[in-house]
Formats: structure tokens, C-alpha cells, sequence
């Protein structure tokens, strides 16, 4: 039973970075209609800038969890407004091509300069060692990874599904000249947006430093999956992508206790019968 209740620890801490990694997708494709296939690479870049900021300018672990998503989600905004913005209206495969591009372009900048192997980041102070929860023995760290994602996706679903904020931005993406009309600026909420989405990203890239190392290549080991898991929750569903998140880093954990051979490939057979039942998703709207 422990080594059951360690896989469902895994799975959980692992569904932490689904749902946030897939939340940020969602968020760009359902407000800006772009595949950011660069997700990945961006998620790697949160790690690095946390890296760096404790490497060269000696700021800890906290103050990266609020610099690095605003570091990163600067260079999302920069990225948006010279590239993104001129494939407003085109097809979605130029969006996908020209993410795909940057993403190899970033990890190959990165690979060239620190190699294929991991750098080290520590686990802060606070959140060293573990608590005997009676069934297990639960590492501090890995637990706040699990709550604070969470409480970093119900933030972003209630931003953008409850407050005037979220209703601007929803309507800007349905009828962009109408919330004009309304004196709303609309291709700055969109490059916001597109920020906010990245900001998400590099803060998934932050919460797994001190778990998975700071590689140029972890986000490539993810970002497949993470695909997967906005599909299986509907493409652009915020809900959708948090809880299909969370529920796909639990099956993935339960089978690699029952089933290990198949636990790299369980969400891609997910996905497909999904799919086959409902094609825009469990929580996704026909157009």
C-alpha cells in the first residue's frame, strides 16, 4: 500500500504540472486562438530564470516564484507583439509552425550553452523534510507543489469565468469591434493575456526546479502530454483543463503501480477514446 500511495503522490505532483502547464494553454487558445507549441519551451525558461536568479543575483526561491513568471511572461508579451499578433485571423497551423520554431530556437540556445545534463536547485529551507501522515510519508515540498498549483488554478478560472475582467476578455475574443466600441483596448488585453498565459507557464517551470533539475530539454518531455491533456478537457476550457489535469496525473500514477508498461501511454489512449465519444472534449463546445 505504500508504494501505492507513492505512485498517487507522483501522479498528483505530476497532475500539478499538467493542469498548470494546460491551463495556461487553455488560456491562450480560448482568448487568442493560437497553439502555443512554445509552451514547453517557456515552462524550461521559468526554471532557468529561477536559476539564475539565484545564482547571480542571490534571490531565493520566493522571490522567484514572483519574478520568474513576470521575467517570462515579459519575453511572452515581446514574443506576441513582433511575431504572434500578424497571424491574428489565419489559419491556426501558421500559429503551430511558428510556435514550434521558437521552441526549437529557445531549447537549442539554452542546450548550446548548458549542455543536456541537469543543474541543481534546492528545496527552500522551509519546505525540507516531511510529515508521517499515517498511511505515508509525505515530503513537505512535494504537498505545497500540489495545494498552491491548485490554488493558482481556481485563481485563474475565477479571474476569467467570474470577474468584468474575464467577461472583457471573453467578449474581446467573440466580437473584438463591438468591445472596441466600448472604449476597451483590445490588442493590449490580448497581449496581456498571451503574457498571462506564459506567466503560467514559467511558474509550473519554477515549482518543478527544486523536484525535476533545471534542464534545457524538460519542457520537450512534457509538452506532448500536456497537449494531450487540453484536448481530453476541451480546447480552450479552463475548467476542462484543471481538473483534466489533475485526474490524468493520478491514472497515470495508479497505472504505473498496476500496469507500469503502459504508463507512458495511457493518456494518449485516453485521449483517443475521449475523442472517439466526443470530439471537442469532456468539457469542450462545439463552434
Amino acid at each position: 500500500m505504500q508504494a501505492l500511495y507513492a505512485q498517487l503522490l507522483v501522479g498528483l505532483i505530476n497532475g500539478s504540472f499538467y493542469a498548470l502547464l494546460s491551463l495556461g494553454l487553455a488560456v491562450i487558445f480560448g482568448m487568442l486562438n493560437i497553439i502555443n507549441f512554445a509552451h514547453g519551451a517557456l515552462y524550461m525558461m521559468g526554471a532557468f530564470v529561477a536559476y539564475f536568479l539565484l545564482n547571480l543575483a542571490g534571490l531565493n526561491y520566493w522571490w522567484a516564484l514572483i519574478l520568474a513568471p513576470v521575467i517570462v511572461g515579459g519575453f511572452g508579451i515581446l514574443l506576441e507583439r513582433t511575431m504572434l499578433q500578424w497571424l491574428t485571423g489565419l489559419d491556426h497551423l501558421y500559429g503551430l509552425l511558428l510556435t514550434f520554431g521558437l521552441a526549437l530556437i529557445i531549447q537549442g540556445v539554452f542546450q548550446n550553452y548548458f549542455g543536456s545534463s541537469g543543474l541543481p536547485y534546492a528545496i527552500p529551507d522551509i519546505l525540507k523534510g516531511g510529515v508521517d501522515v499515517g498511511f505515508m510519508f509525505l515530503p513537505i515540498y512535494r504537498g505545497w507543489v500540489v495545494i498552491f498549483s491548485l490554488v493558482i488554478c481556481i485563481a485563474t478560472w475565477y479571474l476569467i469565468e467570474r470577474t468584468r475582467l474575464g467577461a472583457n476578455l471573453r467578449a474581446a475574443t467573440e466580437n473584438p469591434t463591438l468591445v472596441r466600441a466600448f472604449g476597451i483596448n483590445v490588442p493590449r488585453m490580448i497581449t496581456l493575456t498571451y503574457g498571462l498565459g506564459v506567466g503560467l507557464a514559467a511558474l509550473a517551470g519554477v515549482l518543478s526546479a527544486p523536484i525535476n533539475q533545471v534542464r534545457p530539454l524538460m519542457g520537450a518531455d512534457l509538452i506532448i502530454v500536456v497537449f494531450a491533456v487540453v484536448v481530453i478537457g476541451g480546447m480552450g476550457s479552463i475548467m476542462g483543463s484543471i481538473i483534466t489535469g489533475f485526474a490524468l496525473g493520478v491514472i497515470e500514477g495508479l497505472t504505473k503501480y498496476f500496469y507500469p508498461e503502459a504508463s507512458n501511454t495511457v493518456v494518449f489512449v485516453l485521449m483517443v477514446l475521449v475523442l472517439l465519444v466526443k470530439p471537442t472534449g469532456l468539457t469542450g463546445r462545439a463552434n
